[in-house]
């Protein structure tokens, strides 16, 4: 099972709702939504989940954003309480990261009928082990993401997730023209046999988290495939002409015939692919929102016909 984790942006939250819309998304992919703010999107999303039957994860604890602030805000009275009549819904699947408030938070979740047991933690530091540890001295929960290091392994042993960024991020797009191809993960190969039941990560996104977006010198277009020894590769297509931040659907255009002209020998065939040879045949411009919309559908969509393909 695969548990793509991905921070509530609008364009995030849309890339899921769509595959479950066109019906690309498995089962066996849950995706888990950290959510950054209380916005229609994210309501959305949670709604048509629930009447898709679909479970979604949901992180109670946000670490980044202005979840928690936006539900003590009066303003949003309307959307907060759309937003916990949702939270009712047995196919929303609890998350909450393991800090020293940890108990408090279970029992305050217990008040509101969700029982312990039925709760994901997510455990990425070493002083989370041992607040976990006391917060299930004599049970588990449904599942407990942690960080694949001995530390982690050798004091949870039970429901444990291996959770990951993998993907490499660099802190200007015009980097990836160093290394256009690089390794992704082998997680989705290894990790049944050590130990877990499952694993997440980050998608083609990374953890990295900034509240306001900026206009980049360069575009690019980040894929994800299968190599022949089964491994995961992202590709990277980048624009050329990166001198300054004019002319952004020249630069789309630059990184969008790489992608055309290599998928060519490739020949990867999901609706992100797909939509952006259509962009390239009908020579448009969607924005960056967009690229980063179907660049996580075709990801998650590769994901879902592999988890299917292997159970």
């Amino acid at each position: 099972m695969y548990f793509p984790y991905l921070r509530g942006r609008q364009f995030e939250l849309i890339a899921i709702r769509e595959l479950l819309e066109k019906s690309l998304m498995s089962r066996n992919v849950v995706p888990v939504v950290e959510p950054v703010k209380l916005s229609s999107a994210l309501i959305k999303t949670m709604a048509f989940f629930q009447e898709k039957d679909r479970t979604l994860g949901l992180v109670r604890n946000p670490q980044v954003g202005s979840m928690i602030k936006d539900i003590a805000d009066e303003k949003y009275e309307k959307d907060k309480d759309r937003f916990y009549e949702i939270l009712k819904k047995s196919n929303i699947l609890s998350f909450l990261y393991t800090d020293a408030n940890l108990l408090a938070r279970l029992s305050s979740l217990e008040d509101q009928g969700v029982n312990k047991k039925d709760i994901a933690t997510i455990s990425i530091n070493q002083d989370s082990i041992s607040y976990f540890e006391s917060a299930y001295a004599s049970s588990s929960p449904k599942f407990n993401f942690i960080r694949d290091e001995s530390g982690f392994r050798r004091r949870m042993p039970k429901q444990r997730v291996m959770f990951e960024d993998r993907y490499p991020k660099k802190s200007r797009n015009v980097d990836y023209l160093e290394l256009e191809d690089e390794h992704f993960s082998s997680d989705h190969l290894y990790y049944e046999q050590e130990g877990y039941l499952a694993f997440s990560d980050y998608s083609v996104v990374g953890n990295g988290y900034s509240e306001s977006g900026f206009a980049p010198y360069a575009i690019a277009i980040h894929i994800v495939y299968i190599a022949v020894d089964q491994t995961l590769r992202v590709r990277h297509f980048v624009s050329d002409t990166n001198d300054d931040i004019t002319d952004p659907a020249g630069k789309f255009a630059e990184a969008l015939e790489k992608l055309v002209i290599w998928n060519q020998t490739q020949k990867l065939d999901t609706f992100g692919v797909r939509s952006f040879e259509d962009m390239y045949r009908n020579r448009s411009y969607p924005g960056l929102g967009i690229v980063k919309k179907l660049s996580i559908m075709h990801h998650l969509e590769l994901m879902s016909r592999y988890v299917d393909g292997v159970k």
